[in-house]
C-alpha cells in the first residue's frame, strides 16, 4: 500500500476506533513480544470470524486521547522486521504478520502490524493458548468461537471436489499404467497382480481410491491427468515451475500428470559432483552429488500435497549455484517443521486429504510425517551435507532450502569421521556452521565434549574436531582471534597510513574476521572495535559519521 493510503487507513481506523479486529497501543521499545503474540492470536481469530481481510495492531496511537502520539518501538528496521520471525516461532500453526508498515502521521512515527485472518478451520494459538477479543479487551478464545472456527474446515478439501465433466479420457495412459504398477507393488498381498491386470481402468481407479464411484476428483487430475485436462480445474493452477538463477537464466513449466512429471523436473536440475571428501587416514576420496533424487522428490511431492490450490499459484523450484528452494502456497499446515525433525509429531490433518492419501497409495509420500526427518534431514546428514532450512516468515507460503554445497568442511568431516553423533548434536552442529545458535542444553553437551569453541554468537567447531578430521586450516579460518588482535590490526593500519575511512578499515579487517560470522555480524564487530578504541582514547574520529576519518588519538 502507498504511504498516503496507509495514512488514510490509520485515520479511518481511529475514527471507527477499536473493535474485535483493531488494537491501538502507544508501545515503547520495551513492549513485550509475548503480548504482541497474544494480540496476534486474538486479532487473527477474530478476523476469521468477522470475515475481515486483515486485523490491525497499530503502535503510536494513544488509547486515552485517541490521537497519534508516535512510537519508539524497535526504531532499527532490521530488528523491527525480525519480529516476523519471532512471532512465527511462537504461533501455531506457524504464521506471522502479513506486512509491517512504518509511516509518519502528523509528524509522528506509526507502526502498523497487519495480521492475516486465521485459515478456515484452523484457530491460531500463541505458545499453546488461543486468544480472542471481548469488545476491546484481550480474552481467551471461548469454546463457542473455537468450535465455530474448527467447523469451517470440517468438509473443506479442495482436492476431493469432483470435476463433473472429467472422464477417463482425461487421464494420461502412461501415468495410468504407472499407477497400476506402483499400486500392485504396494498392495500385492491384498490385490494379486493377475487380479489387478483383469480390472478395467475405472474399476482399478475406484479400488485404488483415485476415483469415487467412477467420478474423477481434482486430486486425480493433478496426479494422472493429461496436460490438456487442466481446464477442468480452472481457474485453479496446476503447474510446477523449475527456474534457474545465477550466471545463466532458464525456466520450464510442468503440468499434469505429476506422477510422471516430478521425475522429469528433477532431470532439469544440474546435479554435478561436489569436490570429493577425503576420510581421515584414507587415500580414497568419497564422491558426493549435489542433490539426491529421493530427497528432491520428497521435497517436491510435499509441495504438491500441501499446496493451497485456492491461492491460484504454481509450485516453484528455484535452482541457484549452491541450493534448491522449494516454495508452495499456504502456511505450514500442522505444527512446525522442527516438530517433525525431532520426531515429536504425527500429522493429524491435511490441507488436501484426498490428494495426500492418493499420493500415499502411489508411493509418492507418507502420512506419518517421516519424510521430513528420515528422508530429507537424515538423508542430507548421511551425505555429510548441510541440513535443509525452512523459511516460514511469509505466512502465505512455505519455502524449504536444500543445500547443495559444503559450508564448513569441519562439519562434513566430523560427520564422516564420527558415526556416533546423536541427532540433536547433528542439528546443533549444522546450526553452528550456519552462524546460528543451537539449543543451550545441547550446546553445553558439545562444549563438555570439546567439540565447540567460541563465545556467542561466534561459535565454531573446536580444534579437537579439526585435528580429528584433519581440517586444521578450516578451523583457523573459523576461530575468533580475540578483540585485542583485531584492535591491534586497526592501530597498525593507522600507524602506517596515518588515517583511514570506514571503508578502508572494512576492506582491511573483514576478510580476516572468522568465517563463521555473517556480513551483518562482521559489520557490528567493526563498529564495536572502533567504539572501544575511541572510548579508550586510542583513536579519534574527524568529520561527520557518514564521511568520518579515523586517526590515532
Amino acid at each position: 500500500m502507498k504511504h498516503e493510503d496507509l495514512t488514510a487507513l490509520v485515520r479511518q481506523l481511529i475514527a471507527t476506533w477499536e473493535n474485535e479486529v483493531v488494537e491501538f497501543k502507544e508501545a515503547n521499545d520495551n513492549y513485550s513480544t509475548s503480548d504482541i503474540g497474544k494480540y496476534f492470536s486474538a486479532l487473527s481469530n477474530e478476523a476469521n470470524l468477522k470475515g475481515a481481510a486483515s486485523g490491525w495492531l497499530v503502535f503510536g496511537v494513544s488509547n486515552k486521547t485517541r490521537t497519534v502520539v508516535g512510537t519508539s518501538y524497535r526504531p532499527d528496521h532490521g530488528q523491527l522486521m525480525g519480529l516476523k520471525h519471532q512471532i512465527a516461532q511462537g504461533v501455531e500453526p506457524s504464521t506471522s504478520f502479513r506486512e509491517i508498515h512504518v509511516l509518519e502521521v502528523d509528524g509522528h512515527r506509526v507502526v502498523m502490524l497487519e495480521v492475516p485472518p486465521a485459515p478456515r478451520g484452523i484457530p491460531i494459538g500463541w505458545q499453546g493458548h488461543y486468544y480472542a477479543r471481548n469488545f476491546e479487551s484481550l480474552a481467551s478464545l471461548s469454546l463457542a468461537k473455537l468450535d465455530e472456527i474448527r467447523a469451517q474446515g470440517a468438509a473443506d478439501d479442495w482436492s476431493a471436489v469432483i470435476c463433473p465433466t472429467a472422464t477417463l479420457g482425461d487421464l494420461d495412459s502412461a501415468a495410468l499404467a504407472r499407477a497400476r504398477e506402483v499400486f500392485a507393488s504396494r498392495f500385492g498381498d491384498r490385490f494379486p497382480s493377475a487380479q489387478l491386470a483383469k480390472l478395467a481402468d475405472m474399476e482399478f481407479l475406484d479400488i485404488a481410491k483415485l476415483t469415487v464411484n467412477g467420478q474423477v476428483p481434482r486430486a486425480t487430475l493433478l496426479l494422472l491427468g493429461k496436460p490438456q485436462s487442466t481446464h477442468h480445474l480452472s481457474p485453479y493452477v496446476a503447474e510446477l515451475t523449475w527456474k534457474l538463477e545465477g550466471p545463466e537464466l532458464a525456466y520450464e513449466h510442468f503440468h499434469p500428470p505429476f506422477l510422471l512429471e516430478t521425475s522429469r523436473l528433477y532431470q532439469r536440475i544440474r546435479n554435478i559432483r561436489l569436490p570429493p571428501l577425503l576420510p581421515p587416514g584414507q587415500l580414497i576420496p568419497i564422491d558426493i552429488q549435489k542433490y539426491d533424487q529421493r530427497i528432491v522428490l520428497e521435497a517436491l511431492h510435499n509441495c504438491i500435497a500441501h499446496q493451497d490450490y485456492s491461492a491460484c499459484e504454481r509450485v516453484v523450484v528455484t535452482e541457484r549455484t549452491g541450493e534448491l528452494e522449494f516454495s508452495n502456497a499456504g502456511g505450514f499446515y500442522d505444527g512446525l517443521p522442527t516438530d517433525y525433525v525431532f520426531g515429536k509429531r504425527t500429522p493429524r490433518r491435511y490441507r488436501n486429504r484426498f490428494l495426500a492419501e492418493s499420493m500415499v497409495n502411489l508411493r509418492m509420500m507418507d502420512t506419518m510425517g517421516f519424510g521430513i526427518r528420515e528422508v530429507m534431514f537424515q538423508g542430507q546428514a548421511n551425505r555429510y551435507l548441510p541440513l535443509p532450512d525452512y523459511d516460514l516468515t511469509d505466512p502465505a507460503h512455505v519455502s524449504m532450502h536444500l543445500p547443495g554445497r559444503f559450508i564448513d568442511q569441519n562439519y562434513s568431516q566430523a560427520l564422516l569421521a564420527n558415526s556416533e553423533f546423536e541427532w540433536p548434536e547433528i542439528l546443533a552442529l549444522d546450526r553452528i556452521q550456519k552462524g546460528l545458535l543451537p539449543d543451550d542444553a545441547v550446546l553445553r553437551q558439545l562444549r563438555k565434549r570439546g567439540l565447540v569453541e567460541g563465545r556467542k554468537p561466534a561459535l565454531h567447531l573446536s580444534a579437537k574436531v579439526a585435528v580429528v578430521t584433519d581440517s586444521k586450516g578450516s578451523y583457523i579460518r573459523h576461530r575468533s582471534q580475540g578483540d585485542a588482535h583485531y584492535r591491534h590490526l586497526i592501530l597498525d593500519f593507522l600507524r602506517q597510513f596515518k588515517e583511514a575511512s570506514r571503508d578502508d578499515l572494512r576492506d582491511m579487517l573483514l576478510p580476516v574476521l572468522p568465517e563463521v560470522l555473517n556480513d551483518e555480524q562482521k559489520e557490528n564487530k567493526l563498529k564495536n572495535l572502533l567504539a572501544a578504541l575511541r572510548t579508550g582514547g586510542q583513536i579519534v574520529r574527524q568529520g561527520p559519521p557518514a564521511k568520518a576519518r579515523w586517526r590515532l588519538g
